[in-house]
């Protein structure tokens, strides 16, 4: 299952502060259905993402009905991404 959407990375500030883009509404319908197949606990879907040049593999993290695809450090800096970015987001599941 391969995924292309667009959004905008929002923060989050806890005690791990994360930089993150959703997934929207509707390919986390699919994204859920294929979910009892590939998560490896607690909702956690395996993936590989990519932005722009920059390929990583992290895991779709469940959040309010919808997930999340959190943005490592080096793929801000790689990719010159700051805050309120609105960025294009490829996924591949990793089953």
């Amino acid at each position: 299952m391969d995924f292309e959407f667009s959004g905008e990375i929002w923060f989050w500030k806890g005690p791990a502060p994360w930089y993150f883009v959703t997934v929207p509404d509707e390919d986390c319908a699919e994204l859920e259905a294929a979910s009892p197949v590939v998560s490896y606990g607690w909702g956690m879907i395996p993936v590989t993402a990519r932005i722009g040049r920059t390929a990583w593999k992290t895991s779709l993290w469940p959040k309010d009905g919808r997930y999340i695809v959190p943005l490592k450090a080096d793929v801000r800096r790689a990719e010159r991404l700051t805050l309120g970015a609105a960025v294009t987001v490829r996924l591949s599941l990793d089953v």
